[in-house]
């Protein structure tokens, strides 16, 4: 893994206007809000956060699916952010995403075959021959037979169509993939394959992955470091076991301290997260996390705190030294 980064992100925005039935905009829906992270090449880094967090804006805004409000995305060294999905083709190339349901990506009209042609023609200059060689040799590595080319979407199982989605990304040849919950709505056993598949194509063919997920059981397996969001901003980020082991926000404290036990028992002793997150349309003063918080004072109220450096990780929490010494007592 290197310690260079191959994706830098500094302060990227994606703001939604918001319409009376007039179609006047009377205010703007904060899905993200001064997001800033780097990707060390070859690494995990896992995206995790309650629904509404905005863990799959981040991922679309990154591959242009939304065009950001403002920020920067350098990604090999290359600004991506603000270009017309023309200008960003040849280095978006690179950088792939890989659908929640994959099932829903495949055109159901289409073989197998259909759909994992269709981004070498779009993208490159290769010939049919050329073109059927890279799929069947993709194929093989996401281990399916190449029998499957002439099915169609329906007639294989969910955890194919997840194998047929992981294909056609990587007939591009991507340096980063960005996967929205790749193990959704799979069995245990099917989620265990899929999570094999991943760790050894990435040890393949030298992928860096960014791994949106709402498991954290998953998370903390696979991946090397972790970002919190909360409300359209990252609160927590840093190496994986420091964050599962210490967490240093309430927020993060609270999502770790509900995950359940062997046995189905909950751990609610620290469990101390209470009601909706606020509208994004409306959020509150100082820190988006204060009318959740047991340990909101005057001063979260008055300031948002940034991300800034404690311990191992960093952390947008005016006392953070208060949360981790309560976790550990």
């Amino acid at each position: 893994m290197s310690a260079d980064p191959i994706l830098r992100v500094q302060a990227l925005r994606k703001y939604f206007p918001v319409r009376n039935v007039w179609k006047r905009r009377i205010g703007w829906l904060k899905a993200l809000d001064d997001v800033s992270f780097d990707v060390r090449r070859g690494e995990i880094l896992g995206i995790v956060g309650e629904s509404g967090c905005g863990k799959s804006t981040l991922g679309k805004t990154l591959m242009g699916i939304h065009l950001a409000t403002s920020g920067s995305v350098v990604f090999e060294g290359h600004e991506i952010a603000g270009l017309t999905p023309q200008q960003s083709r040849k280095h978006r190339e690179h950088l792939q995403y890989c659908y929640q349901d994959p099932g829903a990506s495949l055109d159901p009209r289409w073989t197998i075959r259909g759909a994992l042609h269709e981004p070498l023609i779009v993208h490159t200059q290769l010939g049919e021959a050329e073109r059927e060689a890279r799929v069947r040799e993709i194929l093989a590595a996401v281990g399916l037979p190449a029998t499957h080319l002439d099915l169609y979407p329906h007639e294989i199982s969910g955890g194919q169509q997840r194998r047929v989605g992981l294909a056609r990304i990587l007939t591009l040849k991507p340096s980063v993939v960005i996967f929205d919950e790749p193990t959704s709505g799979l069995d245990v056993s099917v989620q265990a394959t899929i999570l094999n598949l991943l760790l050894s194509l990435r040890q393949e063919f030298g992928l860096t992955y960014l791994f949106i997920s709402h498991d954290l059981a998953v998370v903390r397996l696979i991946c090397q470091r972790v970002a919190v969001m909360y409300l359209g901003r990252i609160v927590e980020i840093g190496e994986t076991e420091a964050i599962f082991n210490a967490p240093s926000h309430p927020y993060t404290q609270s999502l770790l301290a509900a995950i359940p036990r062997i046995g189905g028992a909950r751990v609610t002793d620290t469990f101390a997260l209470e009601g909706e997150p606020p509208s994004p349309t409306n959020l509150p003063s100082g820190c988006r996390f204060r009318t959740r918080c047991a340990r909101a004072a005057a001063l979260c109220a008055e300031a948002e705190p940034g991300l800034e450096p404690f311990g191992d990780v960093r952390v947008a929490c005016h006392f953070p030294g208060v949360v981790a010494q309560s976790l550990r007592a």
